[in-house]
């Protein structure tokens, strides 16, 4: 006994020893054994690797549109302290983070060893979690008791901030308005953990009871693309809080790039809304609540309607409606479908509980037997049934944007107490989305790729950085089975730079973001030959490099 407790006490002594001189640890290799066998480990302190071995080729694409220089030159950030850091280092750390798919500051943090990515994007080095906290409060300070002067100077410098995201997402997406685009409008609930400012307790199918803030966005339908986002508090989920947005958005385009249709679902069929649209001859598509007054309606056409075949296995039949509070008489049109499976049991439940849509209390037996479910769209456009029908289903690709900017991006994350850097953070976040989109589009044209492939695709990858006679050389290691792919895809990207640089080399950068984008479309377009109708580019735009 006496022996077993001194070797015991000896080992215990060992390891306080090395737990004590931890340099002793990284200067020698560790002995590991693994089920695989024993390897010889040991820490490189002096390496310069990165875990996002692809992002050259980004920072490329970057730097051939000229976008992440032009997001520098445009902040209004004005440090007067010499031990500031650069604007280049606070928006670059922030590009990685948004990149890397990161949802809270802190997460940082693991992005400050990396000693290659920071050279890529010409920065000096990642700034720390706080330092990027403190910059985004400068650029978009918080409310508080102040003198006059000073609560004007915050509002000025919210303006410039606010103006300074508006340009560069503006530029991010200009040239796809020059399609026949739709612009989606919606809500989503960012669920809070903490006491933020606007945490109120508002609709929250995620966490009911929880407090949270609305994003309401404004997305370019199709292309997958944010035209604006907005924070508000939880509270704020009627379509009517984002009304003042949505009117400046559409104010400020030119008519020709107006889109052609506003679409949007039952928080938007409102008369307040329709009435502000309608005021400046904007078509929309939305749909409306079964009040008693629809209901009716729906009764009414059931029995005497002629109903028509509008594709997917629905019917329709249009009307003219004026609801109790409407201003005047709008078109509607009725869509059903028959359901072919029996309730679940979660679904009768929800109908018990007054939840859902519920049972039309009309109809002979054969035609209950068939359980009709039923939606109701008013529109202020002159499409046909079968066009509104199709508009109304291409609506459901818009929330599977949403699903990723919020699960995958870090539009559910970023929180901070105070509403502007919440505000601030998501319209960054839709800005390095939009970027991402066109590159992997570019990439890939042929069909989208959500983030949770794209990353891996397009972005991850073991790279080592050497440097040599003035030479800086990136050495990739793909970790992604499939490589082939990825390095056609890369090839694929790398060609259209070069195609308008031959055919085109007087262009600034400028010119060569409006040129990348039309080079863009137009090979989605040759991807998917059905979709040209909807996305064809109009004639008096200047023609594309050849494509060769």
């Amino acid at each position: 006994m006496g022996e077993e407790r001194f070797e015991q006490r000896a080992v215990v002594v060992a390891v306080q020893n090395a737990l004590s001189a931890p340099e002793a640890i990284v200067a020698e290799a560790l002995r590991v054994t693994t089920p695989g066998g024993r390897f010889q480990v040991r820490w490189d302190e002096g390496g310069s690797a990165t875990a996002l071995g692809q992002l050259a080729f980004f920072a490329e694409f970057l730097e051939f549109s000229g976008l992440f220089e032009r997001w520098l030159e445009g902040c209004p950030m004005a440090y007067t302290s010499p031990n500031a850091p650069s604007v280049r280092n606070v928006l670059g750390t922030w590009l990685l983070s948004i990149l890397d798919g990161q949802r809270r500051y802190a997460h940082v943090t693991g992005l400050r060893s990396d000693g290659v990515a920071p050279e890529i994007l010409g920065m000096s080095a990642i700034i720390s979690d706080e330092s990027l906290r403190r910059a985004l409060a400068h650029l978009a300070p918080a409310p508080k008791r102040c003198s006059e002067a000073e609560r004007l100077e915050r509002e000025a410098r919210l303006a410039r901030t606010g103006a300074w995201m508006e340009m560069a997402l503006s530029e991010s997406i200009r040239e796809a308005l020059w399609t026949q685009w739709i612009l989606d409008i919606d809500t989503t609930v960012k669920v809070l953990y903490g006491h933020q400012a606007g945490a109120e307790i508002g609709y929250n199918p995620v966490k009911p009871g929880r407090p949270s803030h609305v994003v309401h966005t404004y997305w370019i339908s199709g292309m997958r693309l944010v035209l604006d986002a907005e924070v508000q508090n939880g509270k704020a989920i009627a379509g009517c809080h984002g009304l003042p947005r949505l009117l400046e958005i559409l104010g400020r385009l030119p008519p020709e790039s107006r889109p052609r249709l506003v679409r949007g679902d039952i928080g938007f069929g409102v008369e307040r809304i329709m009435k502000e649209l309608e005021a400046i001859d904007q078509p929309y598509l939305f749909k409306l609540r079964q009040s008693a007054g629809v209901v009716r309606l729906i009764e009414r056409l059931w029995k005497n309607g002629d109903w028509r075949d509008v594709g997917a296995g629905e019917q329709a039949v249009e009307a003219n409606l004026q609801l109790m509070g409407w201003t005047c008489a709008r078109r509607v049109v009725v869509v059903r479908r028959a359901r072919q499976k029996p309730e679940t049991t979660v679904k009768a439940r929800a109908r018990k509980a007054g939840k859902g849509q519920h049972r039309l209390p009309f109809g002979n037996s054969e035609e209950l037997a068939k359980n009709w479910e039923y939606a109701v769209l008013v529109t202020h456009s002159e499409y046909d049934l079968a066009a509104l029908g199709q508009l109304y289903r291409d609506r459901a690709d818009c929330e599977n944007g949403f699903d990723e900017l919020t699960n995958q991006w870090g539009w559910g994350g970023y929180t901070t107490q105070d509403l502007e850097r919440c505000n601030l953070s998501a319209r960054a976040v839709a800005l390095i989305y939009n970027w991402w989109s066109w590159y992997v589009r570019l990439a890939h044209p042929k069909t989208r790729r959500e983030a949770i492939t794209s990353r891996p695709l397009l972005l991850a990858g073991v790279a080592r950085l050497t440097q040599h006679a003035g030479q800086s050389r990136l050495l990739i290691t793909l970790t992604h089975a499939a490589g082939d792919q990825i390095k056609a895809m890369i090839a694929s990207a790398r060609r259209a730079f070069e195609t308008i640089k031959t055919n085109a080399p007087q262009l600034t950068k400028p010119d060569r973001w409006t040129a990348l984008v039309r080079y863009i479309i137009e090979k989605i377009l040759a991807a998917r030959p059905r979709k040209e109708a909807l996305l064809a580019l109009p004639t008096q735009l200047l023609p594309l490099p050849d494509s060769g």
